[in-house]
């Protein structure tokens, strides 16, 4: 519940500092000439070769610069979010679900502006018409919700947490996590893990013009060879929008049960026909508009 370079999103050479030790080396009480002739300096320089680089080291740098990007530049957007969980062993049906998405802003330290979301579900069928929102800090940090489909006729308007069990219920990550700064997110907490943990088995890749829903992206790819303890993927894909510069698509893949078997999803999630700083207001957020059906 993203070497190559793209604006926003510039990867550059990792800085190393190479602390410098002073030997000073006791010179014999003689004229200065003799000094003028010694083959090696009188003070040596020894320097301590840089660390080397953990393979996650780039992918980390990418996400980072990315999710500066998103909060310098992002203020809210509009898409068509795709979405496929695996919940319990079993991977789900997508979903389609039309957001709106407004982002957490900070000044002097207190929210101007709360992280907000609004989500209208298209499909599956039985879903169709259920509405979501949640505004940060109000509403005593409860979502409100109605359901879709058949059941939306007879069941009433509710006030839920977004982490409870009934908001929960099929889903990987509660409302307060979906958006793509707090994808980004996401991927910097998981990276930092397995760096922690000291694993090195990552391969990562890059390849440009990469295409999802016909626009053009780099793709980030890292891939994990064998299994380990809190290792939660095999292969992991993020995909980013080069005009755009910023993730459009990810998707998490478990290890195949045998060799040669497809790779199972774990999750999967796409963010079509993005609309950045289209200008979203409060009234967008609001329960009592009379477009929504609260």
């Amino acid at each position: 519940m993203l070497k190559e370079r793209y604006r926003g999103f510039t990867v550059g050479n990792l800085l190393a500092a190479a602390a410098v030790l002073l030997a000073g080396v006791c010179v014999a009480d003689e004229p200065q000439r003799a000094r003028d002739n010694l083959s090696e300096p009188v003070l040596r320089v020894a320097s301590k070769a840089p660390a080397p680089k953990h393979p996650l080291d780039p992918a980390l740098d990418i996400a980072r610069n990315g999710l500066q990007n998103i909060r310098a530049t992002v203020n809210d957007y509009t898409c068509t979010l795709v979405k496929r969980e695996q919940i319990d062993g079993k991977l789900l049906d997508y979903e389609y679900i039309f957001v709106k998405i407004r982002n957490r802003k900070v000044a002097d330290g207190k929210i101007v502006t709360p992280f907000s979301v609004y989500m209208y579900f298209l499909k599956p069928t039985e879903m169709k018409g259920r509405e979501v929102m949640y505004v940060e800090g109000r509403n005593e940090e409860k979502m409100v919700a109605h359901e879709g489909g058949t059941a939306g006729k007879y069941l009433p308007t509710v006030w839920i947490r977004p982490n409870g069990i009934i908001a929960m219920r099929n889903q990987r990550y509660p409302l307060t996590e979906v958006g793509l700064e707090n994808l980004v997110v996401k991927l910097i907490e998981r990276g930092e893990i397995d760096k922690a943990a000291g694993r090195r088995e990552h391969e990562v890749t890059f390849h440009e013009d990469a295409k999802v829903n016909g626009r053009t992206c780099t793709l980030l790819q890292i891939k994990n060879a064998q299994p380990s303890e809190n290792l939660d993927f095999h292969l992991a894909q993020v995909f980013i929008d080069k005009d755009l510069n910023v993730p459009i698509r990810y998707v998490a893949y478990d290890f195949p049960a045998k060799a040669g078997d497809p790779l199972p999803v774990i999750e999967e999630y796409t963010y079509l026909n993005l609309k950045l700083n289209v200008g979203l207001t409060d009234k967008d957020f609001d329960h009592t508009n009379a477009q929504y059906k609260f």
